[in-house]
Formats: C-alpha cells, structure tokens, sequence
C-alpha cells in the first residue's frame, strides 16, 4: 500500500493532529521533563490517527508510519545524548576537584581520632569544626551542646562520627 494515497483521505484536523502529535513527542525526547509535550503528542496521535484511518488496515499504516519517524528521532536522541549537544544539557561536565574547593570521600579518612568542637547543637546530628574544617557530624546517640569538645571516633563514607570528650 502507498502511504502517499492515505494523504488525500486525511482532513485537516487530522493532518494536524499528527503534525503536532509527533512534534510534541520528538520535543519531549529532546528535553525531558514532567512529560507533559509528550503526553499531549501522544493524545494528539491517537486522536489524529482516530479521525484518519477509515479502517483497521488505515490504522495499522499510519502506526507504523508514526513508529518508524519517531524511531529514527530516537535515534537521532540517543545519538545527541551520547556525544551531541543534549549530552551537555543532560550529563554534568564539570568534575568535583580538590582545586575547586570540594572534598571527597576519601579526605574525611584523615579526620580520624582529631579533635575539634561542635559548633552547633548535636543532636545527635549537626556542625563541628575540626582541624579549622567545618564538618556535618553525628554523635554516637547522646546530645551535646554547641561548644563541646569533640573527637572523631568513626568515618564511613561521608558519616562522620564524633563522641565528647572532656578536656
């Protein structure tokens, strides 16, 4: 069958419909979001599709035809998202550097068994300064008041845990 042939039997309502169905759909795939282009484009296809297909053969047609430019947009998506400009727009490029202020993980090993004080109320968690480093701390379970001094018995991850010593 000739797609071409089921363009005269299509009114303008419907041409419509199809046009910005499968509009809104390839925007939604280049900028995803809450879904809701992608909601209407769909709404607008099946709508388009209901008011163009004069039976169950006309249906099928312009399925397939809307699967296979929707496929080819994908496509051309997935290729963006992996080396165009939708990558910059999805994939964060700048790293987290020491240079740039930020610490990792790995730095917090170092705080281990040195002291400081809660600068905040640990209850059990809050804000201590070790080492001239303000650090997110937990307690073991109990509440210290702001201006204890603390001791940072435990590192896991980014969990620093301290315990209030007495000096």
């Amino acid at each position: 069958m000739d797609v071409i042939a089921y363009l005269p039997n299509l009114d303008l309502l419907a041409f419509f419909c199809l046009f910005f169905g499968l509009a809104f759909v390839i925007f939604e795939m280049f900028t995803p979001g809450f879904g809701v282009p992608g909601t209407l484009g769909v709404i607008l296809l099946v709508w388009g599709v209901a008011r163009a297909a004069r039976s169950v053969t006309d249906v099928m047609v312009l399925t397939g035809v809307i699967l296979a430019i929707l496929a080819v947009a994908l496509l051309v998506v997935l290729r963006s998202a992996s080396k165009g400009r939708l990558a910059k727009n999805l994939v964060l490029g700048d790293a987290f550097k020491k240079e740039h202020g930020y610490t990792g993980t790995e730095d917090l090993k170092g705080f281990l068994n040195k002291s400081g004080t809660a600068l905040t109320v640990l209850r059990p968690a809050g804000t201590a300064e070790i080492d001239g480093v303000k650090l997110d701390v937990v307690t073991e379970s109990e509440f210290l008041p702001q201006g204890t001094k603390v001791k940072v018995i435990k590192v896991e991850g980014r969990k620093v845990v301290v315990r209030g010593v007495d000096m």
